[in-house]
């Protein structure tokens, strides 16, 4: 029983861990902040305003053991959350426990046999969904490669990679789609593991049996049960026919969760405590096919950070769940059931079908090189979208039921929700480079340093197996940032493909209808300007949760506008410069981090520098109102936040905008 936690710093969140364990926890589910996900150190350039906000910041060692203090590493199972950087977290993670066992008089060799839990370490997802991804698919599976043959070694209770459809479902997937992906995404890792000759064929076994599942259960509790029990099917199926696997213990569906996020309303905010508690029970009702490990979202994710008390109730719910009802009292309850077996069947056959068509394509690396994965997603998530703006998908209070009494958790929404202090950033920039600075300063720690990132560069070319450089790194003082950048030197960066130029968005309308109508203000706006009107669709920071801009920009393409969208991971100045580039006439910034309050203004002052100061600016985001006030008054012409759920509306404020910037008159939709 856990729930996902980290902000601010190190100490803040150590603190935060030591409380809910008090009160129930079983585990520990790390949060990483953007800048550690990404490789990069707090003061980096592209670290401005990501610090702390999304989860803790790990520089180095210091900050690792800092992190775990009073925590005994040994007896703890934990979950971390890191992709891209996953190999020098574990690096820290073990550095920091042979340091523990140290002080305590014991054998650090014996500590870190015994270390249990989780890194999730699936870059494929990164490429589709989260965007936390820094190298390229190739070397990538490489570092997973490595992790999986050094821990099943070292490390036998770690589950060195959970495969993650968490996200692919937050970015769209059908039920068939996130269980062929992750399958997929299993093969890639297993083929290449095999393949690299780092484990005897005759222990292959234990490398299938410390793979893990990191899945999402979304309201349709009835479809995610059953998607359950066939990833359960095709696990059994894989491993024992593509991989020999006879161990029936070995080849058993070991799975965490994480309940939906994508479904959470910012419009009545309490609704989501029923919707987590149906999630959770999809994949708990089945006992041939239950979660190994839950983590539950809190009610107010879709407003902001939940505050200690928001974790508290998501993790009462569990615990009601297991200490007061009878579920766990029971074998399996839809044993035999013959409408459960039917869904079950149907999706097994769709999930191969896609599973072969991957395999066609060469497999999951191809399927993301070739940008077909990522294009099926943004027209899954497409269409999700079109049904709830139809009303065929019903969202309550969000479509319908919207009459609402005052509600008292939201009544306050400034205390609400929790904030990260202005100044986590500045504090972890000095504290940083203090460290560095200390380290560099005496002649011996400095010169173990150089030499441990030189070794990293060295194995890195050679195709030796990186966690001993990566451990030598971690006891040599090296920062995220440094080693990070040692490999970058190797490897090279990355750029996946957006999935927008080859989605297939909503597309065709009727006459009348609303997307019908938005395409005719746009035209008729178009004639008035006598040009095209184009729009730029950025995202300024770390934050790699493209689905909302990818939806904007699919959407924006249907309505008529001609479309800049370049992908994640962009800096306000690489926005104003292709804004400038392009001649927009206006800039969609999309943030879901936190750091709005840092990178718009960054834009806004940059066109106006550049000269192009008239070119209007709008965000979309989980952006609380004082902050969305703030945002207005200081020039953005309108705020979008989860509430705002009706594209075809928000193309029309769009033209509105963009009409008001240039000096013509508002125009009415032409009716239907």
């Amino acid at each position: 029983m856990r729930t996902y936690a980290g902000h601010s710093s190190a100490a803040a969140s150590n603190e935060l861990y030591r409380r809910n364990l008090a009160k129930g926890q079983t585990g520990l589910s790390v949060a990483f902040d953007l800048p550690t996900q990404t490789g990069y150190d707090p003061d980096h350039v592209l670290s401005r305003g990501e610090v702390g906000k999304v989860g803790v910041p790990i520089s180095h060692i210091g900050d690792m053991t800092a992190l775990f203090e009073a925590i005994p590493l040994r007896e703890m199972n934990t979950s971390m959350t890191i992709n891209a950087t996953a190999m020098w977290l574990l690096s820290l993670y073990q550095v920091a426990a042979e340091r523990q066992a140290e002080t305590a008089g014991e054998d650090p060799a014996e500590w870190v046999h015994a270390l249990a839990g989780t890194t999730q370490n699936d870059i494929i997802k990164e490429y589709l969904s989260r965007g936390t991804y820094v190298f390229p698919p190739g070397p990538s599976l490489r570092l997973i490669t490595d992790m999986v043959a050094y821990t099943v070694r070292e490390i036998p209770k770690w589950n060195p990679i959970n495969i993650c459809s968490y996200h692919l479902q937050e970015a769209g997937a059908t039920p068939v789609q996130e269980i062929a992906y992750a399958m997929s995404t299993a093969v890639a890792v297993l083929d290449a593991v095999r393949d690299s000759g780092q484990v005897p064929a005759e222990e292959f076994a234990s490398v299938v049996a410390r793979i893990s599942f990191f899945v999402n259960a979304g309201v349709r509790f009835v479809e995610e049960m059953c998607k359950m029990r066939a990833f359960v099917q095709l696990w059994d199926e894989l491993t024992h026919e593509r991989y020999g696997v006879t161990d029936a213990k070995a080849r058993r569906f070991r799975y965490g969760v994480q309940v939906n996020s994508l479904g959470l309303t910012e419009a009545q905010p309490e609704n989501n405590v029923q919707r987590i508690v149906l999630e959770m029970l999809a994949v708990t009702l089945s006992k041939d096919a239950r979660a190994r490990a839950i983590q539950l979202p809190a009610w107010n994710e879709a407003l902001g950070l939940p505050r200690p008390w928001d974790q508290q109730w998501s993790l009462r719910m569990q615990q009601v769940l297991a200490y007061e009802s009878d579920l766990l009292e029971y074998d399996d309850l839809f044993t035999g059931s013959v409408v459960v077996e039917g869904k079950v069947a149907d999706l097994v056959a769709g999930a191969k079908a896609e599973m072969a068509r991957v395999e066609e394509m060469g497999g999951a690396v191809a399927a993301v090189e070739s940008g077909y994965m990522k294009s099926a997603l943004v027209a899954s998530h497409a269409e999700r979208r079109r049904r709830i703006e139809a009303g065929e998908s019903v969202v309550v209070g969000l479509n319908r039921f919207e009459t609402t009494e005052p509600n008292p958790l939201t009544a306050d929404l400034d205390t609400a929700i929790q904030t990260v202090e202005a100044n986590v950033e500045r504090h972890a920039s000095e504290a940083v480079r203090a460290w560095r600075d200390a380290r560099d300063a005496d002649p011996e720690r400095r010169a173990r340093a150089v030499a441990a990132q030189e070794r990293l560069r060295t194995d890195a070319a050679s195709g030796a197996n990186l966690m001993a450089a990566s451990l030598e790194c971690a006891r040599a003082d090296v920062t995220t940032g440094e080693w990070a950048a040692a490999l970058r030197e190797q490897f090279g960066e990355y750029r996946a493909p957006t999935g927008v130029s080859g989605s297939v968005g909503v597309g065709s309308s009727e006459p009348g209808d609303a997307l019908w109508r938005v395409r005719q203000l746009v035209a008729r706006t178009g004639e008035e300007l006598g040009e095209k009107l184009r729009v730029l669709v950025g995202k300024p920071g770390l934050d790699g949760h493209s689905n909302g801009a990818e939806q904007v920009a699919v959407r924006a393409r249907d309505a008529g506008f001609e479309v800049v969208y370049q992908g994640i991971r962009l800096t306000p100045a690489q926005i104003v410069a292709a804004a400038v580039a392009e001649d927009v006439h206006l800039v969609g910034l999309s943030i879901l981090s936190g750091s709005h309050m840092e990178l718009v203004p960054e834009v806004l002052r940059g066109l106006e520098e550049a000269g192009a100061g008239d070119v209007p600016v709008i965000v979309g985001g989980i952006i609380p109102e004082s902050d969305a006030a703030a945002l207005r008054a200081a020039g953005v012409a309108m705020v979008f936040t989860p509430k705002d759920f009706g594209l075809n509306d928000i193309m029309g404020e769009m033209v509105g905008v963009i009409r008001s910037a240039r000096g013509l008159a508002p125009l009415e939709p032409t009716p239907a």
